[in-house]
């Protein structure tokens, strides 16, 4: 089969892999669109090293073609949705319930041969069978989704809530999304004017601070505590802005780190603890309760998260495919395999 394998940062090689054959417990996906991730941009950009050429890719989405000894109630032709993050579902966090942060866990795309390819092998749990009633827009964005979901669900917020969100790639986009369309107001922060006017065709109110660390934290810590922001979402996924998030965060109020930025940030430990403001993760989601989730807010057409999809390419296009959404200009853009 045809796969796209990271050899070095920047550099993807389309080259021809061995077609891989389920084990039992296991289903093959005949995989037909696979969206590009933030996380494959940094991959690509080498802000992490793989230890060896590796398949990168996660968001995909296909049709099971082969199952494996064991497999039961799973068909040929099923469109399935990739859940790429796979607990071992024994150690003492899976036991009690918090998969998400398995000391074993296997990540596709990662730690395993990923989705920018022909054919992807999976555990028949982490096939997600979609429904006929959720278009492929939708359902090739459901992997981010669930990580949305995830995010706003891990909260003390409600609907009729006010919260905020730092930055507007596809994850901070859903969550606005998410929330706009459970009865939240939302107020975003982000640099592109795309991004931010998409968020205020959606209801949101955009907010663009200047300055310093200092002067952006006291216009965002006015703004939030004056419309009683009760959690701040930080998804842009750098330093600078988890430490705007912490400076800024409202007295009682929640912060949560949904971007992965490896950089140190700061904060003020007196601040936390005198305003009560708690720190909360938020890394992927839980298995398989925020899939199940994502899937029937868009069927019930509470959601539709296919509107983040700004492009379309093929596969023999991956490269420059990677190196467009490396401009941060993209929200989300898809590949057909």
């Amino acid at each position: 089969m045809k796969a796209g394998v990271l050899t070095q940062p920047h550099h993807i090689h389309l080259t021809a892999v061995e077609t891989p054959e389920p084990k039992a417990g296991e289903v093959r996906i005949k995989l037909s669109k696979v969206g590009i991730c933030g996380s494959d941009v940094h991959l690509f950009l080498g802000h992490r090293l793989l230890a060896n050429p590796t398949v990168i890719g996660h968001e995909g989405l296909g049709m099971i073609d082969k199952i494996g000894e064991g497999v039961a109630g799973r068909h040929i032709g099923e469109r399935v949705a990739v859940e790429p993050n796979i607990p071992c579902r024994q150690c003492r966090f899976c036991v009690s319930g918090r998969g998400n942060i398995c000391i074993n866990k296997r990540v596709v795309g990662l730690l395993e041969a990923g989705c920018f390819a022909e054919y992807v092998v999976l555990p028949a749990d982490f096939a997600r069978h979609v429904p006929d009633d959720i278009s492929e827009e939708d359902a090739v964005v459901l992997e981010p989704t669930a990580v949305a979901v995830h995010a706003l669900f891990s909260t003390q917020s409600k609907p009729g809530d006010t919260i905020a969100v730092i930055g507007l790639g596809a994850i901070g986009l859903l969550v606005t999304h998410l929330a706009l369309a459970l009865g939240y107001r939302v107020f975003v922060s982000e640099l592109n004017e795309t991004k931010r006017n998409m968020a205020a065709d959606m209801g949101a109110i955009p907010t663009v601070p200047q300055g310093s660390l200092e002067e952006q934290s006291a216009e965002l810590s006015n703004l939030w505590a004056e419309n009683e922001v009760c959690a701040v979402f930080e998804c842009a996924g750098s330093a600078f802005t988890a430490s705007l998030a912490t400076a800024a965060a409202p007295r009682g109020s929640e912060i949560v780190l949904v971007g992965l930025s490896a950089n140190l940030a700061s904060f003020q430990p007196l601040k936390i603890a005198r305003e009560g403001i708690h720190i909360v993760p938020s890394i992927i989601y839980d298995h398989p309760f925020d899939f199940r989730r994502a899937m029937q807010l868009i069927r019930a057409k509470v959601i539709r998260p296919g509107f983040i999809i700004s492009s379309y390419t093929d596969f023999d296009h991956l490269q420059a495919a990677l190196e467009l959404a490396a401009q941060g200009n993209e929200s989300k853009i898809v590949v057909t395999i």
